[in-house]
C-alpha cells in the first residue's frame, strides 16, 4: 500500500450538543478539566454561563443575559408604504418638471476671519 501525503486521514464525527444546567448552582457543579472553558445554557432563566478553569482547575463563572433577536421580515407596513409612495410621487414630479427645491434655497455663505 502506498502512502499519499495529500490524503486527509479519516476523522470520525464527534457528537455536538448544547449543555444545559439549572441555575448558577448547576454551572458550578459542572465538572471540567484544567485550562478549559465552556458555555452552559441555563434552563431556568435566559442566561448563558461562561465557565473557565485555570491550571489548578479553579473555576471562574460569569453569567450573561440572552434575548432573542428580532428578525425583520423585510416587509413594509402600511404607514411606511404610504410614506414611501408619497416620496416617490414627489421625486417623479421634480424629475418631470425639471425643478428642484434646491434651486429656490438661498446659498449659505460663511465668513472666515484670519488671525493676523
Amino acid at each position: 500500500m502506498m502512502y499519499n501525503p495529500y490524503q486527509q486521514p479519516y476523522m470520525p464525527q464527534q457528537r455536538q450538543e448544547v449543555i444545559r444546567v439549572n441555575g448558577r448552582n448547576g454551572a458550578e457543579a459542572y465538572q471540567m478539566a484544567p485550562n478549559s472553558s465552556i458555555l452552559l445554557l441555563d434552563e431556568t432563566a435566559p442566561i448563558i454561563w461562561l465557565k473557565t478553569t485555570d491550571g489548578a482547575s479553579y473555576p471562574t463563572i460569569t453569567g450573561y443575559e440572552i434575548t432573542p433577536l428580532k428578525v425583520q421580515s423585510g416587509q413594509v407596513n402600511n404607514t411606511e408604504f404610504l410614506a414611501l409612495e408619497e416620496r416617490i410621487a414627489k421625486l417623479e414630479e421634480v424629475i418631470a418638471n425639471g425643478k428642484s427645491n434646491i434651486t429656490n434655497a438661498k446659498p449659505t455663505v460663511k465668513t472666515i476671519k484670519s488671525s493676523q
